[in-house]
Formats: C-alpha cells, sequence, structure tokens
C-alpha cells in the first residue's frame, strides 16, 4: 500500500537509503523508488526522512493522487525536458522563481 516503507534488509548495509511505495495503482503492479540520502546535515531521523519524502509525493499538483517521486524532483525533471527540447536558448531570468514551464 502506499506508504510503505523498507529500510532494512534489501537495502545496502553502509548506505543511508530506503525503498519507498507512494501512488496506488488499480491494475498491474507497483514499483518501490529507491531513494538514496547521499548527504545529510539535518539532524533528522530515518523515519523523519522518510515521512517527508512520501509527504512531497502528494504536492506535485498536475496529478489528484500521488506520484512515484518526490514533487520536487518531478518539476525539474519537466523543467529540464522543456528546456531541452523546446526553448532552445537559456530562458529569461526574470521567469527563474515562476513556475513558468507548466
Amino acid at each position: 500500500p502506499p506508504g510503505t516503507v523498507v529500510d532494512h534488509t534489501i537495502t545496502r548495509f553502509n548506505w543511508y537509503d530506503f525503498f519507498l511505495v507512494s501512488q496506488h495503482v488499480r491494475q498491474g503492479t507497483v514499483s518501490p523508488t529507491h531513494y538514496v540520502v547521499v548527504h545529510d546535515d539535518s539532524g533528522w531521523d530515518c523515519d523523519r526522512m522518510q515521512r517527508l519524502s512520501y509527504m512531497l509525493t502528494h504536492l506535485y499538483y498536475n496529478w489528484p493522487g500521488t506520484v512515484r517521486v518526490p514533487a520536487p524532483c518531478q518539476y525539474a525533471h519537466k523543467l529540464a525536458y522543456l528546456q531541452g527540447q523546446n526553448l532552445k536558448k537559456p530562458f529569461d531570468q526574470a521567469l527563474a522563481n515562476r513556475l513558468f514551464y507548466l
């Protein structure tokens, strides 16, 4: 079910990583997303980082449910695709703080 976290047994022994199922599928099989925390100076425990990751999957506004990755990652992917495929030149810096790519 959505929100399921696996942070033992199948994770790497010396890494800060976990698997998270964030979306619900009506047909087929859901695939968990593998998260690897590369750097963490927040002082949070693993449970809090996992809950934050799950909550961020609810914040993608172009989809009514949860998405597979946290919304900031999904938005970054969408922006990179738009930039690479359509703009052919750097975007105007006046748009840098806006969600113009939606």
